[in-house]
């Protein structure tokens, strides 16, 4: 992997996670530019993952800018549910 692409995946999940945290607001997200920035990240691969085992994307695909956002929605919400539930502190 080159440096270009370590980049593009820090900005893709950074601006993945700032919709999601705007698309799903709560007094429990996470905050501040490397939470924000992994949320996003934890968004593609868990879209990716998701993507592969029901055959939408190929072993050497991974999930595009759309879905990453979806999944950091996904995980945000899943996220939420461990805060309310108090098995994590928010």
């Amino acid at each position: 992997m080159s440096m270009g692409g370590l980049l593009w995946i820090i900005v893709v999940g950074f601006v993945a996670g700032l919709i999601a945290r705007w698309l799903a607001p709560g007094p429990n997200n996470p905050s501040g530019f490397i939470l924000t920035t992994i949320l996003g990240i934890a968004g593609a691969f868990l879209a990716t993952f998701v993507g592969q085992a029901i055959g939408h994307y190929s072993p050497d695909q991974g999930a595009g800018f759309i879905m990453a956002t979806i999944g950091a929605v996904v995980v945000l919400f899943i996220w939420h549910r461990l805060v309310a539930s108090g098995v994590i502190k928010g």
